[in-house]
């Protein structure tokens, strides 16, 4: 047997004994408890009907340094061993049987609580619904606390509802009883003996957990930094709990005065994503599997661990953190985004977009020193730029990394090359393609809260300092997040889904387009019901002194086309999303210059606008328009390209899919139109895409 551990029996009993000490404890190489309650139900389950668990590996190393208890209850004993994997059962098995709370990844007290149904040996995360049924323990842990009177309990309870035969306490009896056992469950424990060094649990600690998909090269860096850099994990660990902690909480959580903490409103950092900041900054690295293998010091060729690699790589992440952690570049960086005219964590569709937009900032900051009022601008134009288009949301370590490869070449403290290198990006995203298709084609979507150009759109409105629909409020005001509890304004419908019903306009995702939202507050909500926009806009004009340059203002502001309240709904929604795209470049222009005064006029769409068709590729196949399989052939017969409907109602060309037919004709060469007229769907009697669709939306509305 290896002289590096051995196996050793534990019931579950011991364990939750020895947890509840403080003999058995969580060294800081472990996460924070992060599985969901269902998992917990499951492993519960799974116990007591004796499936398989997995091994547990503790570490037998004695002394209280560098551990963290599980639970929140004091501990009477010293350290033993600590728990090297297992974590997440071992904390799901002790707060379930023991009812104490625990501190999860957002670093609050929860009671995890499962209900058992002793009936039909049934578990289920606990709920109002089972406190209240005669047929359910609601926590089994009070089972444990006391089994006799908790069963005599439920057969009262169960009594008062239902006929209690002998049969069924018998069986009753029983089932508590395999409950109750479930104590003697044994684990295999593999443990590490006391000679095994910090590097080699850790070493043992990533192979274990690399077999699956549980952990994250993230997870595996803050391993790597509790061993060569403690008090740099635990800086992480104390940042991440304060971003949700008022500095007068922090005073009375800890004892210390303190009179800031990076609590905002708009992300909720954990530790695994400030590495993301951390890594681009002092590495220059968007890939967090790289980052790992640099910071190891392995060298790529030979693969042997080389000290001065580690050491070097080790001073940058130092270095990068000092900085990213900085009180006055957190709070200088969070004015961006309310620069560019997010208000809130509502508005932001993409984590990733906030954490790799301050990676930028502070190498702006900190590489090439620009000016902090120069950096804002140029930083609340990138992050619009990043947030309305989904930058960051597919493949973002990617995309960050191509982004970071672009000052490679730029002289170190050339403040003028930074902004002119992001500059450049923005201007080539932002082409007049872009206002004119993609992000017209981008707000054909039900989903306003993960829509970014919807969010780029109201993010417009408060850099327009817009008012709401039919009101003299400001829109910014009514998103501003220390209001309160605010009736939401974001989701109220100009054709309401009662009147298209009636319209027999159906599905929910169709009524539901943010081309058919404006932001409005619940008085107008009600007032409008379930009103035609025939009926209730000229009610709203006459009522609410809406005329002259504010009238002008409303219909710009909330892309309201020129008779609109007369229009078929189609025509509307269509008509509208190019609206909305003006309204968005005219947020981005005034965000540029802050004299800028766009046009209120009305405006007249381009024919090219007006015969857009309003239909996705999903909603053809859906419909049955469209098969899987079909073939569509380019309208270029020089060019033999053919495309193929799939699943999902994508187009596949070649190897990559697509989602719309412009899309789709962009990367067969087509830079122009909107791709209904470039693809023609094969067969007997071949027809444009715009031919099928039109007849399809004729069809529908009759």
């Amino acid at each position: 047997m290896s002289e590096m551990f051995k196996p050793v029996p534990w019931t579950i009993e011991n364990l939750v004994a020895a947890v509840h000490l403080g003999s058995l404890r969580l060294p800081d190489i472990q996460r924070p408890f992060v599985w969901e309650k269902v998992k917990v139900r499951d492993l519960v389950d799974s116990i007591y009907r004796g499936y398989p668990v997995g091994e547990l590996m503790f570490w037998n190393v004695p002394g209280d340094e560098d551990t963290k208890t599980i639970g929140t209850t004091s501990k009477t004993q010293t350290a033993k061993a600590k728990i090297v994997d297992g974590q997440q059962r071992l904390t799901s098995l002790y707060v379930v049987l023991t009812g104490q709370p625990v501190v999860d990844d957002d670093y609050r007290k929860e009671r995890i609580k499962i209900s058992f149904n002793p009936l039909n040996e049934r578990f289920e995360v606990s709920n109002v619904a089972h406190e209240k049924s005669h047929e359910w323990i609601s926590d089994i842990s009070t089972v444990f606390a006391n089994p006799l009177p908790a069963r005599k309990a439920f057969l009262e309870r169960y009594k008062a509802q239902h006929e209690l035969t002998d049969d069924i306490e018998n069986r009753i009896e029983m089932v508590f009883q395999k409950l109750y056992d479930l104590r003697k469950f044994s684990f295999t424990v593999v443990e590490l003996q006391s000679n095994v060094d910090r590097e080699q649990v850790a070493e043992i600690f990533v192979r274990i957990n690399s077999e699956g998909v549980s952990l994250t090269q993230a997870d595996f860096i803050l391993t790597w930094l509790s061993v060569f850099w403690d008090e740099g994990r635990d800086e992480l660990e104390t940042f991440s709990r304060n971003a949700r902690l008022t500095p007068d909480t922090v005073t009375e959580l800890t004892g210390e005065k303190t009179k800031w903490t990076p609590k905002n409103h708009y992300i909720a950092p954990d530790p695994g994503k400030m590495l993301r900041v951390i890594i681009a900054l002092g590495q220059n690295r968007g890939r967090m599997r790289n980052a790992y293998n640099a910071l190891r010091g392995r060298d790529p060729r030979t693969g042997v661990v080389v000290p001065e690699n580690r050491a070097r790589e080790l001073a940058l992440i130092q270095d990068a953190q000092a900085h990213a952690l900085n009180s006055t570049n957190w709070d200088d960086f969070l004015r961006v985004l309310g620069r560019a005219g997010f208000r809130s964590k509502k508005m932001i569709t993409s984590d990733n977009t906030v954490l790799y937009t301050y990676a930028l900032w502070l190498i702006g900051h900190t590489r090439f020193k620009v000016d902090r009022s120069i950096l804002r601008e140029v930083m609340a134009r990138w992050f619009f730029m990043s947030q309305t288009t989904g930058r960051y949301t597919n493949s973002p370590e990617t995309r960050i990394e191509e982004d970071l490869a672009r000052f490679a070449d730029a002289t170190i403290g050339d403040a003028t090359a930074f902004v002119g290198i992001l500059n450049q990006v923005i201007d080539t995203v932002f082409t007049s393609d872009f206002w004119s298709i993609r992000l017209p084609d981008d707000f054909i979507t039900s989903s306003t809260s993960a829509s970014p150009a919807y969010q780029g759109y109201l993010a417009a409105l408060n850099i327009l300092d817009a008012n709401l629909f039919a009101l003299h409020g400001k829109v910014r005001d009514w998103m501003d997040p220390s209001n309160g509890t605010i009736k939401d304004v974001e989701g109220h419908h100009l054709f309401p889904r009662a009147h298209l019903d009636r319209l027999g306009v159906k599905g929910i995702k169709k009524i539901n387009q943010v081309a058919n939202f404006a932001p409005t507050d619940w008085p107008t909500n009600l007032l409008i019901s379930d009103r035609p926009p025939l009926e209730y806009w000229p009610e709203l004009v006459a009522t609410r002194s809406l005329k002259g340059d504010t009238l002008k203002n409303q219909m710009f502001w909330h892309a309201l086309p020129d008779g609109w309240e007369n229009l078929e709904y189609d025509d509307f929604l269509n008509k509208r999303r190019f609206l909305m795209a003006r309204v968005v470049r005219d947020g981005y222009k005034r965000l540029c210059d802050p004299e800028y005064q766009p046009n209120v006029e009305q405006v007249t769409l381009s024919s090219d606008e007006s015969n857009s068709i309003n239909v996705t590729l999903a909603e053809l196949v859906a419909a049955g328009v469209l098969k899987i399989g079909d073939l569509l052939s380019s309208v270029d017969i020089e060019k033999e390209s053919t495309a193929e409907i799939i699943d999902g109602g994508l187009l596949l060309l070649g190897e990559h899919s697509f989602d719309s037919l412009r899309r789709a004709a962009r990367a067969d060469g087509d830079e122009h139109s909107d791709g209904w007229d470039y693809w023609i769907l094969n067969g007997d009697s071949p027809k444009t895409m715009r031919e099928i669709a039109e007849m399809y939306l004729v069809t529908l509305n009759h």
